[in-house]
């Protein structure tokens, strides 16, 4: 199972973390954020989409992200006061882009369920560093 590498502490409405880019840390972030928000009041609501939110961002950043051996994928939950804030980053500049998916295809949904339960979600550079952050954001957003 991959381990993290924790960040020093951090407000306890916000979570982060670097997690191996490996099939297996899509199922460890999801841990991560049932944990998270079980820890704060007010969290369980956004428990649901967030969890399927954050699986396609982190499958997304496993599966399709053109890096080097050994590039870590980093993920931030933050609770703000009408919608729960997620961010997945990865060393890859390219935009993630949705495909049309037919009904017979296994694959292919993940932006498009995203687009569907976020309020708002989109992409842009890394600040400081390499790559890209996709964001979500799971609530009303208002």
């Amino acid at each position: 199972m991959p381990g993290t590498l924790e960040n020093p502490p951090i407000p306890a409405s916000e979570y982060s973390c670097w997690l191996p880019r490996h099939r297996k840390s899509v199922g460890v972030a999801r841990g991560l954020l049932r944990d998270f928000l079980a820890g704060l009041p007010g969290g369980e609501p956004y428990l649901t989409d967030g969890e399927l939110v954050l699986s396609e961002l982190v499958t997304n950043a496993v599966l399709h992200a053109s890096t080097p051996p050994g590039r870590l994928i980093y993920v931030q939950f933050e609770l703000c006061p009408d919608s729960l804030r997620i961010e997945v980053h990865d060393a890859d500049a390219q935009r993630p882009t949705a495909r049309p998916a037919t009904e017979n295809d296994e694959a292919g949904r993940g932006l498009w369920l995203v687009s569907q339960l976020a309020h708002r979600w989109g992409c842009c550079p890394r600040a400081g560093g390499v790559g890209k952050a996709v964001w979500a954001l799971v609530g009303s957003g208002q």
